[in-house]
């Protein structure tokens, strides 16, 4: 397991309280996990924030190309992934991104040293880890400058934090 990832299972006997730090939710090393923090969280939605500078790995002279939006999306959908796992007190499964279907800007970049919202819902997550997630980029309380719908898979592989791995003895 990645060391940024959950860090172990996150000690759930005390709350954790919003907003809180994304990392120990998303599987991506310190470089490439790009948002800040969860500023909300329930059943099917979430809400980071991300405030990029230039050190970020995506910084142009001219801010952060709008695409990169798909991978703050991205990653706001495993966190909400890895939230869910850790209260659940199991080990997030394996997520990939399949597509995107109508991913639409209003900027060609986004602004460095400026604080943006991800939001994402959930649109359905069928029983063979098939889903769909909306999203929308934008300033906090501000009209939205990205939007798309993110088809996800997430393998059925999750691990219990008290399962340990099966030993198959040969005959």
């Amino acid at each position: 397991m990645h060391p940024c990832y959950l860090r172990g299972l996150i000690d759930m006997s005390t709350t954790e309280t919003l907003p809180c730090p994304i990392a120990p939710y998303v599987p991506q090393s310190a470089t490439m996990c790009l948002l800040e923090s969860i500023m909300a969280v329930d059943e099917n939605s979430l809400r980071a924030t991300v405030t990029p500078t230039r050190d970020d790995p995506f910084a142009t002279a001219d801010g952060i190309p709008a695409w990169t939006g798909l991978e703050w999306m991205a990653q706001a959908i495993a966190a909400w992934a890895g939230w869910h796992a850790s209260h659940a007190n199991r080990l997030p499964a394996t997520g990939l991104l399949i597509g995107t279907k109508r991913f639409d800007t209003e900027v060609e970049y986004f602004a460095l040293d400026s604080t943006h919202e991800i939001d994402i819902g959930l649109d359905f997550l069928a029983d063979n880890g098939l889903g769909e997630f909306h999203g929308v980029i934008h300033h906090p309380g501000g009209v939205p400058m990205a939007r798309g719908k993110l088809t996800i898979y997430q393998s059925s592989h999750a691990v219990s934090a008290d399962d340990s791995p099966a030993h198959e003895e040969s005959p």
